[in-house]
């Protein structure tokens, strides 16, 4: 078990060690200039000169691309071109927004999709059944930005239950969780969808297998046999989809940042897009990439606890 992981721990170095790379030279391909973009197209030769050397960009790519890994490995993920501040700073700010939104909607995901999952897999074939994979449809065909300006349009400018956009931050935990309560919903429904389908397969396959209907054979209700029984073989399937779901979700607060005026990692990410600010975008886009190859190994980690044939 200790072997595989550090086997795995250093297979995810390796992956870390290739999306810098392929981040730092993507971003260097795009055109045009951060520091003219910065002074516009007035400014003179030596002023751009004078500013490209005062944020770095003068050298080679070579000398650039280890100077931005050793500070990210020294924890200083460099300085941003616009806001002239750490990005560090900025990016332990916004993620008090993206980190609970993304959070909240992997939760509202796991809560919409298990009772759903359990329901349509118990009544196979019948109407819930029917029920459930036609709404599970629909819903993972609704794009989720496309949901989230219909959830506007309903619970805040009709109903006025939550607010349109905005946070206002966490000084009242019970605001900020209204804020976040139409985007997390958002984020989840299209992947609570695709959970649930997901889970009904799984428990299907379960369920055909000689210990199920041997348990069914002792006495056992067709809910315990379920829920005690075919949930926890059908784990390894749901755990894979929900370390790719986390994965989305963080991929997608981008696009809901933006929907619904959030001051997050998403919306930080379009700002220096449309600034020229690549060293928040290259730094930001590589944290992101750490956290999902984190969320990877924790999910193959996760195996091991729920199947105990794959701890050797």
């Amino acid at each position: 078990m200790l072997r595989a992981a550090l086997s795995r721990a250093l297979s995810l170095l390796l992956s870390l060690a290739v999306a810098s790379l392929v981040i730092f030279l993507m971003l260097q391909a795009v055109p045009g200039d951060p520091a003219a973009f910065m002074l516009g197209l007035n400014a003179a030769p030596d002023t751009v000169a004078a500013l490209r050397a005062e944020l770095g960009l003068e050298g080679g790519l070579v000398a650039r691309y280890l100077d931005w890994v050793g500070g990210m490995l020294a924890g200083d993920l460099g300085t941003s071109y616009t806001y002239r501040v750490p990005v560090a700073e900025l990016v332990a700010e916004r993620i008090t927004v993206s980190g609970p939104l993304a959070l909240y909607a992997l939760a509202l995901t796991v809560i919409i999709a298990v009772p759903v999952g359990l329901l349509a897999a118990s009544r196979r074939g019948g109407p819930a059944d029917w029920g459930v994979m036609g709404a599970t449809q629909l819903g993972i065909a609704i794009p989720n930005f496309w949901f989230g300006m219909l959830l506007v349009l309903v619970f805040a400018v009709t109903l006025r239950w939550v607010p349109a956009g905005g946070f206002p931050g966490w000084s009242d935990p019970l605001a900020a969780l209204r804020s976040l309560t139409l985007p997390a919903v958002a984020l989840a429904l299209p992947q609570a969808s695709i959970l649930a389908r997901v889970l009904r397969s799984a428990l299907l396959d379960t369920l055909d297998r000689d210990y199920i209907r041997t348990a069914r054979a002792k006495g056992l209700s067709r809910r315990a046999v379920v829920i005690r029984h075919g949930l926890r073989n059908a784990a390894i399937p749901v755990l894979t989809i929900l370390g790719l779901q986390l994965s989305f979700l963080i991929a997608g607060v981008v696009v809901i940042e933006n929907v619904f005026f959030l001051p997050g990692l998403g919306r930080l990410i379009f700002q220096g897009i449309t600034q020229r600010d690549l060293i928040v975008v290259q730094s930001v886009t590589m944290l992101l990439v750490f956290t999902v190859i984190c969320v990877s190994f924790l999910v193959e980690i996760a195996y091991a606890a729920a199947d105990p044939r794959l701890r050797a």
